[in-house]
């Protein structure tokens, strides 16, 4: 084993290259997404700049959960380059180290952050994510931006011979808070009877509660209401169904959604999918480090640094497809959540593991 001050050594280096990375990737996000606010909230009288940008900075850390593997990949790509460019692997090598001691700091390292990131950024980023939307809607109202291409949550209710239809621009709270909400209600033998349209809903005991509403109905001049109560017989969980999406719920309050869900007979296979997701982060970023270590660790005098770097971006983005392809399978409960998680994990480090091995060893 490395002594502890080299060993801290190396592991400072992958920390500082990836914190670097995902730093960088995060600001751009930002900046990206403040621009394309500005720009929506342009339409919105005295739109506070201030607002806009707290609307920006608490959602992209939802959308930078995703590349957190990746800038594992290239922060480790990174410091092996680094440290191969500056002799310091040489020197490492002639010392009698082997590749597998300086590598394991990095992959302890990329353990720590992995666990950190499921247990501590996740929540994080979804009550901020929540914040933001609870944000986007005082400053939008009813013109709330849709989060789905333009058409909004759909949801189906009956309650006694008045079926309706919702639909709702944005939500909040996992679906118990709606923004920019139209519902169509219907009699018994499905003819339409009115158009309801309302600012915000809130889901209550056995009630929708709809504010500052406007009520249209055929052969019916229009009237406004402060509120408008439209009977219900959905439950919260049901509700989390059709409005919230899994990547919005915290780590620690999946068992739970699970639980619910598959108590109200609802299905449950998008939460089972992102709770192994997250178990595995951990070990996802060690096999990033062990996958860009078996092509990083090669001397700068003997070449190939470019083919290096183009086969790691390429390794990494195929281990990308593949676990885009098993999360669909398993969404669509043809895969297992647990298999679909853990299999880019055990292909992504065994292949890093066996190419490192023949590198090293032979």
């Amino acid at each position: 084993m490395l002594g502890g001050t080299l060993a801290r050594y190396f592991a400072l280096r992958f920390v500082s290259a990836t914190l670097s990375v995902f730093a960088g990737i995060f600001l751009l996000v930002v900046l990206v997404d403040y621009v394309e606010m500005t720009r929506t909230a342009s339409r919105v009288v005295n739109a506070s700049t201030l607002v806009v940008a707290q609307i920006s900075f608490f959602r992209v850390p939802q959308v930078t959960e995703r590349i957190i593997p990746f800038a594992a990949l290239i922060g480790a790509m990174t410091c092996y380059l680094s440290l191969s460019r500056r002799l310091e692997l040489v020197v490492a090598r002639a010392a009698g180290i082997s590749a597998w001691q300086f590598v394991a700091p990095a992959v302890i390292a990329a353990l720590l952050i992995g666990a950190v990131a499921t247990a501590v950024y996740n929540p994080i980023s979804s009550n901020l994510r929540e914040y933001s939307k609870q944000l986007e809607g005082e400053l939008f109202g009813q013109d709330t931006r849709p989060d789905r291409s333009g058409a909004g949550f759909w949801i189906q209710q009956r309650e006694g011979d008045r079926p309706s239809v919702i639909n709702a621009a944005a939500s909040r709270n996992q679906g118990a808070i709606l923004d920019g909400v139209t519902v169509l209600t219907f009699d018994a033998s499905g003819k339409f009877r009115e158009r309801v349209e309302a600012k915000s809903a809130v889901l209550e005991s056995e009630h929708w509660r709809l504010t500052d509403v406007s009520i249209y109905a055929p052969d019916t001049p229009p009237r406004r209401q402060e509120t408008y109560l439209l009977p219900t017989s959905l439950t919260p969980e049901q509700v989390r169904e059709s409005f919230s999406t899994p990547e919005t719920v915290s780590f620690w309050s999946l068992p739970e959604y699970i639980a619910l869900s598959e108590k109200a007979g609802l299905a449950a296979a998008g939460y089972r999918l992102q709770y192994q997701l997250l178990l595995a982060r951990p070990f996802l970023l060690a096999a990033m480090v062990i996958l860009a270590a078996s092509v990083s660790l090669r001397f700068f005098r003997f070449g190939g640094v470019t083919r290096m770097i183009l086969s790691g971006v390429i390794s990494g983005f195929l281990l990308y497809v593949l676990s885009k392809v098993t999360e669909d399978m398993s969404k669509a409960e043809l895969m297992p959540a647990v298999a679909a998680a853990w299999l880019p994990v055990l292909l992504g480090g065994l292949s890093g593991f066996v190419v490192l091995l023949y590198v090293e060893d032979g």
